[in-house]
């Protein structure tokens, strides 16, 4: 080989050699964007940020597995018709760079800090079961909503009693209040109302079934440790259906208190002669308490999203969300805003006869 050939192959070689070496960090920064973690090491490389999209819808009329996803028992259900459809939000977690920037480019998901869903004061175990206790306390505001709703009885149950509290070795878990002096209670809040018209140091007589008999206790207020002028009885509380009637709802790995409106109607539905939605296909979303007050919830447009997609024709959302609301694509889908049950219901009776729905407009 000459000397002029040698020449001239060098600057090739060179240019060569830098494109090898210059593809070096592109591969390396590839890597890094779709490993999540070193390899060899426990060390992550996940990103701070969680995606947030439309998730599942499960119709509260049906059945998942051959189980009601909304069972009644103690009491004659009836026929039902079209879908009451409860919406829920997707949430993806440890995501690596190139998966979020993925999620960013090609999907409508919305990215939030990390913090947002998962507290960085809890483990992602105990988001969980914080989560599941929210969706336990939904059913139960549910059924206790969609009874005052009926105009059916019911009792107000001892959840739990805390430890040191004035309730301690008074009442037990499972006792029933009946009345509170000689007050007939009905709802947790109206024992709260009662025990707030006192002061600590207050005594109070209280009428509880305990297994199946009467019972009268005399419980000694205390003070709360956050407020001392304030009495506290010291007990967690629930309300139930009485004479006999249970409600049970069947869906497993869901969270949060947002079907609390749409279990809620479900439980009418069933009985109530006729189809509460007109045989329509109905979706929504809320919180909802013991007075049938349906609040606000988290990834609203997610939800609508995903109603949408699915082929729902009217739409349940809680007033408080009217502002997310109005900046999301409904598409051919009519969007009701709702602040309780009855709104909730002369919503769907409106849209099935064809006439004009109350909206955030």
């Amino acid at each position: 080989m000459t000397t002029a050939q040698t020449q001239a192959q060098a600057p090739a070689n060179r240019r060569r050699n830098t494109v090898v070496w210059g593809a070096v960090p592109v591969v390396l920064l590839a890597g890094a964007m779709t490993m999540d973690h070193i390899p060899g090491t426990d060390i992550k490389l996940t990103v701070p940020y969680a995606a947030e999209g439309p998730g599942p819808t499960f119709d509260t009329l049906s059945e998942i597995d051959g189980t009601p996803v909304v069972d009644v028992e103690g009491a004659e259900t009836l026929d039902t018709g079209g879908q009451l459809n409860m919406t829920t939000v997707s949430v993806r977690t440890n995501m690596t760079l190139g998966q979020v920037l993925a999620r960013w480019a090609v999907t409508d998901d919305t990215l939030v800090p990390i913090e947002q869903i998962m507290p960085p004061e809890r483990s992602e175990e105990e988001t969980r079961e914080v989560n599941q206790a929210q969706f336990v306390a939904s059913e139960s505001a549910a059924t206790v909503a969609a009874m005052h709703h009926l105009g059916k009885p019911t009792v107000v149950n001892v959840h739990d009693v805390m430890e040191g509290a004035a309730a301690e070795g008074v009442l037990d878990k499972g006792d029933k209040i009946l009345k509170v002096e000689d007050t007939d209670i009905a709802k947790p809040s109206e024992v709260q109302d009662e025990i707030f018209s006192r002061t600590p140091g207050d005594t109070v007589r209280l009428t509880i079934l305990r297994d199946g008999e009467e019972e009268t206790k005399e419980v000694t207020l205390k003070a709360n440790p956050q407020d001392e002028k304030q009495p506290m009885l010291g007990i967690l509380m629930d309300s139930e259906p009485a004479g006999g009637v249970q409600v049970h709802y069947n869906l497993n790995d869901i969270g949060g208190p947002s079907a609390g409106m749409m279990f809620s109607l479900a439980v009418i539905d069933k009985l109530t002669a006729g189809e509460l939605n007109g045989g329509k296909y109905v979706a929504g979303t809320g919180t909802i308490n013991d007075d049938g007050e349906v609040g606000p919830i988290g990834g609203i447009e997610h939800k609508i999203r995903g109603a949408r997609d699915d082929g729902a024709e009217l739409f349940l959302a809680p007033e408080g969300n009217c502002p997310t609301v109005k900046r999301t694509d409904a598409g051919e889908m009519t969007v009701a805003s709702v602040a309780n049950l009855d709104q909730a219901i002369d919503a769907m009776e409106a849209f099935a006869a064809g006439q004009p729905v109350r909206g955030c407009e």
